[in-house]
């Protein structure tokens, strides 16, 4: 069970009431959140997106190599190397497992009833279905801090060079 500051602190870094917060996935070295797990039954919809970036630092940084174009950028790496778009395929099929693993049975269930499985089953990071595209750094980096990933190593190794 999250602590009511928990869930302030939260609250304060989205803007706005936190809906299915499960639990803090990664803190910095501050205490605060900078990544948060997600419910995958938000009010009886499916949510395929396990992990949060809440950091407003990273958030902000990330913002920003996206209007510079580094989605595409980083896409067109990927659809030119065959080993890297099966790691990428590596990353959402272990993704689905992982958000399977914390999923209760009731769950399970409760997703079942209202026809929502298939939803779930082939959605990878960020909600992804196909699982050759990135779509947003923000959900592939805040799963790389929880498990590293292809997207999230290729945005540290970006920064690394772009500091050097």
């Amino acid at each position: 069970m999250l602590s009511p500051d928990v869930t302030q602190q939260v609250a304060a870094l989205l803007g706005r009431e936190p809906r299915g917060l499960e639990a803090v996935a990664v803190a910095g070295p501050d205490g605060q959140p900078r990544v948060i797990r997600v419910a995958s039954l938000v009010e009886d919809k499916p949510f395929p997106t396990l992990f949060w970036l809440v950091d407003p630092v990273l958030c902000y940084r990330i913002d920003q190599e996206e209007a510079r174009g580094l989605i595409a950028q980083f896409q067109q790496r990927i659809d030119a190397d065959a080993s890297l778009l099966s790691k990428l395929r590596r990353d959402h099929i272990a993704h689905i497992a992982l958000r399977e693993s914390y999923m209760s049975a009731a769950v399970r269930q409760r997703l079942q009833a209202l026809n929502f499985s298939d939803a779930l089953a082939g959605r990878g990071i960020g909600g992804i279905a196909n699982f050759s595209r990135i779509r947003c750094l923000h959900t592939w980096y805040g799963a790389h801090l929880v498990v590293p990933n292809t997207v999230g190593t290729m945005l540290d190794d970006w920064w690394s060079e772009q500091s050097s």
